[in-house]
């Protein structure tokens, strides 16, 4: 509003005349002193509606990227309310200030990588220990595993999870191909830069904004002012622990690139039988092999009845003596027939 209101009184000022109407101007009129005068009021003017629009600049661009309110002006004296256009005018600048050597310094782009091998192995277990050394070799570490059996106990799958620098992504990739037969493998990069240069920025200004707060809180001259600044100030450090989360995520992902690897068993085809096996030596190995079978299912059944026919040896040789005694006992009490 200050702007056309400065404008409508410099117009008035160097289009003012005198009572007495129109004049034919003359040579004398560019060096009279009532123009002179006019020119330096249009000067002053014009300086003074240049700084109060860099001054209302400056208050707009103090309030953060992120939709902030205003610091609370709500009964503090007059003295920090007139100070403090002054001071958010000069933070927003610094704040301005500070995003060209954030993004002159972020030299290279912030890229989060990913990828997913596939492998088939004949030994699972050695091969998991052939990832880990290439792991190891990168500088990387196995954040996650898993790894399942069969039902006697050999490894069937595993799955890992690495964790190697984003600078070796490409040459880990390469190497962890080659430790197995390989099955497949996709990567993937996301540039985060531009995220990255704005998380940074929003913490220099969430910064500069809890300092101003917190002068504010020393200037507070009532206990309503003191709540009102302190309410101010936990919204914004609530904000920055945010950011910071935020930038500390971002920071961990664009240093350490993440590959998944996956590691199977490959499963041998059944073999069918071919010409070689017809012919004297197949048919006599199929003939001992045969009489082999025959051989250990005979033992097999011999081994399964053996401990029955000890048994009744035990119990049927004293209940077969017993049984003849008393018989022989009878023919000899009983009385000899005659014809």
């Amino acid at each position: 509003m200050h702007a056309p209101m400065l404008a409508r009184v410099l117009a008035r000022t160097t289009s003012r005349e005198p009572a007495g109407g129109r004049r034919r101007p003359t040579p004398m009129d560019a060096t009279s002193p009532r123009l002179l005068l006019g020119l330096l009021r249009a000067g002053a003017g014009l300086a003074l509606l240049v700084t109060l629009t860099a001054c209302s600049d400056g208050g707009s661009d103090s309030v953060d990227g992120g939709g902030e309110a205003a610091e609370p002006a709500v009964g503090l004296d007059s003295s920090v309310t007139q100070d403090r256009g002054g001071r958010n005018a000069s933070a927003a600048g610094s704040a301005e200030d500070a995003t060209s050597p954030v993004e002159r310094t972020l030299q290279e782009p912030a890229l989060i990588s990913t990828g997913t091998v596939s492998l088939r192995s004949d030994d699972v277990a050695d091969t998991r220990f052939d990832v880990q050394k290439v792991a190891d070799r990168y500088r990387g570490q196995v954040t996650d595993s898993e790894t399942r059996t069969d039902e006697d106990g050999e490894v069937r799958d595993t799955r890992l999870v690495l964790r190697v620098p984003s600078a070796e992504f490409t040459e880990a990739m390469d190497e962890l191909e080659k430790v197995a037969d390989l099955e497949s493998s996709t990567s993937t990069s996301e540039d985060v830069t531009n995220q990255v240069v704005d998380t940074e920025v929003r913490i220099r200004v969430q910064r500069a904004s809890i300092a101003r707060i917190e002068e504010l809180l020393q200037r507070a001259g009532s206990i309503r002012d003191v709540v009102a600044v302190e309410n101010q100030l936990t919204q914004r450090q609530e904000r920055l622990d945010s950011l910071l989360r935020q930038q500390a995520y971002l920071a961990d992902q664009t240093s350490m690139s993440t590959i998944t690897v996956h590691v199977e068993r490959t499963y041998e085809a059944a073999t069918e039988p071919g010409t070689d096996e017809a012919g004297f030596v197949p048919g006599l190995r199929a003939g001992w092999d045969g009489l082999t079978t025959v051989l250990v299912g005979l033992a097999t059944v011999t081994g399964a009845l053996l401990p029955f026919a000890a048994l009744a040896l035990l119990l049927g040789v004293p209940a077969w003596l017993v049984l003849r005694r008393r018989v022989s006992a009878a023919r000899a009490g009983s009385p000899a027939r005659t014809p």
